[in-house]
C-alpha cells in the first residue's frame, strides 16, 4: 500500500474534474483527525462522491483511498504536486465518522429469515431476563464449549408491498419476542406508514443484545446447550435470537462513489429512520430498500427526493371538491432534492446509509436518484 500520493495534474482535471472542482478550493489542506473523505472532497469539489474518479484518473495514484492525519494535500492545475505525507501514526480517513454509525454497525444485521435460527429458550432459576454474567439455554444449535455466541433480536421485518400505478410502496414492521409482527410503537426505527397488503419480504433486522460463551453443550439427553453472558450488553429474554460471533462483520473504510445505475422510478427509496419520529438530519442513519442484490456496496451515494404531491387543477376544474374529482383533473408535481446519503452497511435487499448533507429532511418513502440527479 502506497503511504503517500501525488495530486490532480491539469489534464485529468478537463475532464471530470473540470466540472467538479469549486471555485473555491483551497491551495493546501492538511488532513486531521476526525476528517473523512467526504468533508475533505467538499472543500474543494462541488460533487464529494466524484473523490474517486478524479484521482483514479492519475496512473501514478496506486491507492487514492490511503489518506492520513497529518498528510498535506495539494491542488494544483499546471504541474502535479507532490503532497508531503503524515507521521502515519493514525489510522487512515475513512468515508464516514465511524464513531457515528459504530452501532450500527455492531449492533444490527439483516437476515432473510429468523424461524430457523437457534433461539433463548431459558433462563436461569426461571427469570424472566438475564443480563451480564447471567447463564441461559439456548436450542436449536449443538454448540460445543468455548464457542462465542452473539444474542440478537428480531425488531422490524421490512417488507415489499404490492406496486402501485407508479412506484413500489414499503412497510417497516415492529416484532414482538418470537418474531411476530407487533403493534407496539415503542421501537428503534420509524415505522414505514402504508398499507400491509404482503408481498416480498426484504430482511428482519436483528439488534444485538449481549454475547456469551458456551459453558456446556447439549449433554445426557438435554435439549439444551448453556450460555453464559459477557459482562456488557442489553438484557436478554426468551426468544431472542442466536448468530456467531464474527471477528469483523463488517468494513471499517467507506470510498464515496456515485451508484452503478438508476433504478426504476419507485424501486429505491427510504425504509426507515433511526430514532426519529417521521424525518431525520444531517448524520442521520436512514434504511433503505435496495442492497447488495441491486449492485449497491458500501460508499454508495444517492440523493433522496420528496416524492410530489398530486394537485388539483383548481383554475381548469373550477375549484372542485377535491374528493370529487376525477383523475384527469389531477396534476403530478415535481420531486424536491432533500440530501445526499451514502452507505456504509450492506445486506442483499437492505442497506443503511448516513445523510451527509441536505436542505430540508430526510424522510421515509423519498425516492432514491443518482447524486447528479438535476434539481
Amino acid at each position: 500500500m502506497m503511504k503517500s500520493f501525488r495530486v490532480v495534474a491539469a489534464a485529468a482535471l478537463l475532464t471530470v474534474a473540470a466540472a467538479a472542482v469549486s471555485a473555491d478550493h483551497p491551495t493546501t489542506y492538511t488532513v486531521k483527525r476526525g476528517d473523512t473523505l467526504w468533508d475533505i472532497a467538499g472543500r474543494f469539489l462541488k460533487r464529494p462522491w466524484l473523490w474517486p474518479e478524479i484521482w483514479q484518473a492519475n496512473p501514478q495514484i496506486r491507492n487514492p483511498h490511503l489518506i492520513y492525519p497529518g498528510d498535506v494535500i495539494s491542488l494544483a492545475y499546471l504541474d502535479r504536486v507532490a503532497v508531503q505525507p503524515g507521521a502515519r501514526t493514525d489510522a487512515p480517513v475513512t468515508g464516514v465518522p465511524l464513531a457515528e454509525v459504530e452501532p450500527f454497525l455492531k449492533n444490527l444485521r439483516i437476515v432473510d429469515r429468523i424461524d430457523d435460527m437457534p433461539y433463548v429458550v431459558g433462563i436461569e432459576e426461571d427469570h424472566e431476563h438475564a443480563v451480564g454474567g447471567s447463564v441461559v439455554y439456548i436450542k436449536g444449535v449443538d454448540a460445543q464449549p468455548g464457542q462465542r455466541w452473539a444474542v440478537v433480536r428480531p425488531t422490524v421485518r421490512y417488507a415489499r408491498l404490492d406496486r402501485t400505478a407508479c412506484c413500489d410502496l414499503f412497510h417497516a414492521d415492529d416484532l414482538d419476542y418470537r418474531g411476530r409482527r407487533t403493534l407496539d410503537g415503542a421501537n428503534f426505527w420509524t415505522n414505514a406508514v402504508t398499507p400491509d397488503k404482503g408481498s416480498e419480504i426484504l430482511g428482519y433486522e436483528l439488534m444485538q443484545q449481549s454475547t456469551g460463551t458456551i459453558s456446556r453443550g447439549m449433554v445426557g439427553g438435554i435439549e439444551a446447550a448453556t450460555l453464559v453472558l459477557d459482562g456488557n450488553g442489553r438484557e436478554v429474554r426468551v426468544g431472542d435470537r442466536l448468530v456467531p460471533v464474527q471477528p469483523q462483520p463488517y468494513d471499517l473504510q467507506f470510498f464515496p462513489h456515485a451508484p452503478k445505475a438508476q433504478f426504476e422510478y419507485g424501486r429505491a427509496q427510504v425504509l426507515a429512520v433511526a430514532d426519529e419520529l417521521a424525518h431525520g438530519g444531517r448524520r442521520d442513519v436512514v434504511a433503505l430498500s435496495v442492497g447488495a442484490r441491486d449492485g449497491i456496496d458500501n460508499g454508495t451515494v444517492f440523493s433522496t427526493w420528496r416524492v410530489g404531491s398530486t394537485a388539483v387543477d383548481r383554475v381548469r376544474k373550477g375549484g372542485r371538491d377535491p374528493d370529487t374529482v376525477g383523475r384527469g383533473d389531477k396534476v403530478r408535481l415535481p420531486d424536491e432534492f432533500a440530501s445526499h446519503v451514502m452507505v456504509f452497511r450492506t445486506f442483499d435487499k437492505v442497506s443503511y446509509a448516513l445523510v451527509m448533507d441536505g436542505i430540508r429532511p430526510t424522510a421515509i418513502g423519498q425516492e432514491l436518484k443518482h447524486p447528479d440527479a438535476p434539481y
